[in-house]
């Protein structure tokens, strides 16, 4: 292999797994992996989705539908690069499919509607849950970053022969929107037009209660006096 060489990924269709969890089109799917193959491509790219595994209730994990893309992806002899996706597809550009969060985690959202971003008119956005609660055990008595933990320690125990086959050269975790570590700032379905600058999406009840918090401890470091009114 050349010193320089730069291996190719291809990200397979969002909706190659179907919110019923199946594989979907198999036959044709392995037609395009072997001339992907036959073309000189390394390996394939493929989003995980927590809205597919987990759907059907907490820490009920079905990822018998991976395993068999997996396993084709293998008998391709094709790499493969894992995308850990806490986010809901839809609503980003390039979204072709609709795969929303698991139903009893929006199911949280409708009796406690502050665990998703929500901006300056009150408009929250469901496509991830929000950095506030990171720590809240609202989920079941799990806060999410116990939920993103368990879904991967899952993931790892259910692949151990893909890993250990060194199938897996690449694992990604997703943080927010998208899959980014940002704000839900420029959603589609407000009219926003992609890469638009958008806005803050801090004004859930948490986010504010983390704002005010660090701004009194800011002030308190500074020996300094605060007035502050979030709005």
């Amino acid at each position: 292999m050349l010193a320089n060489y730069v291996p190719i990924y291809v990200m397979l269709p969002l909706g190659v797994i179907t919110n019923d969890n199946v594989l979907e089109d198999r036959a044709k799917l392995e037609k395009q992996l072997t001339e992907l193959r036959a073309a000189g491509v390394d390996g394939v790219m493929v989003d995980v989705w927590w809205g597919i595994v987990e759907s059907k209730g907490p820490q009920q994990y079905d990822w018998s539908a991976y395993r068999s893309l997996f396993q084709l992806v293998q008998d391709c002899k094709l790499k493969l690069q894992a995308i850990m996706s806490f986010h809901q597809c839809g609503g980003n550009i390039g979204d072709s499919v609709s795969i929303p969060l698991p139903k009893w985690v929006l199911e949280v959202g409708e009796s406690n509607p502050d665990i998703f971003y929500t901006n300056s008119s009150g408009f929250m956005n469901k496509e991830c849950i929000s950095l506030g609660v990171d720590n809240k055990p609202f989920f079941n008595g799990r806060t999410p970053i116990q939920m993103y933990s368990d879904y991967m320690k899952s993931f790892r125990e259910n692949m151990a022969d893909f890993l250990e086959s060194e199938l897996l050269i690449d694992i990604e975790v997703g943080l927010g929107p998208a899959g980014e570590l940002r704000y839900p700032s420029y959603a589609e379905s407000l009219g926003w037009v992609f890469p638009g600058i958008g806005e803050f999406n801090c004004y859930d009840k948490y986010l504010q209660a983390d704002f005010k918090d660090a701004a009194k401890e800011q002030a308190i470091l500074n020996g300094s006096c605060l007035i502050m009114q979030v709005i």
